[in-house]
């Protein structure tokens, strides 16, 4: 399994958004859709702002593949579902901290959303 570089992490992680595009069934990649993404340790996660209604999370938890683009970092990746409660806990501190500036509205939602949570491997 390919890891993030340590310019890779940093870029992704101080950007304040991860176009993600999910590969659908026939391997064909959807539209790239604008997403938060935070850094825990060497990893990069993503949440669906909708929760599981989330079309782009809905195509990407059934594929397990996608395409990001974030911070000049351009990259097809493995994306694997995450639900221990530890590294949410992680997680939601990480969009507290990193997204904080936006408050409640946009902040609450994403929190809430833990069962969307999802980590992105390099490939």
């Amino acid at each position: 399994m390919t890891a993030w570089t340590s310019d890779e992490l940093n870029r992704i992680a101080t950007a304040d958004e991860l176009e993600m595009a999910p590969r659908r069934g026939d391997g064909t990649l959807r539209g790239p859709v604008p997403i938060w993404v935070v850094r825990d340790g060497d990893d990069l996660y993503v949440r669906s702002f909708r929760g599981t209604d989330g079309g782009w999370w809905r195509t990407a938890r059934t594929s397990h593949q996608g395409h990001i683009r974030s911070g000049g970092v351009d990259r097809d990746v493995t994306i694997e579902e995450v639900t221990g409660s530890e590294i949410n806990d992680r997680i939601d501190t990480a969009y507290r901290t990193k997204y904080g500036r936006y408050r409640g509205a946009y902040v609450d939602p994403m929190v809430a959303a833990r069962s969307t949570t999802l980590r992105l491997t390099p490939r």
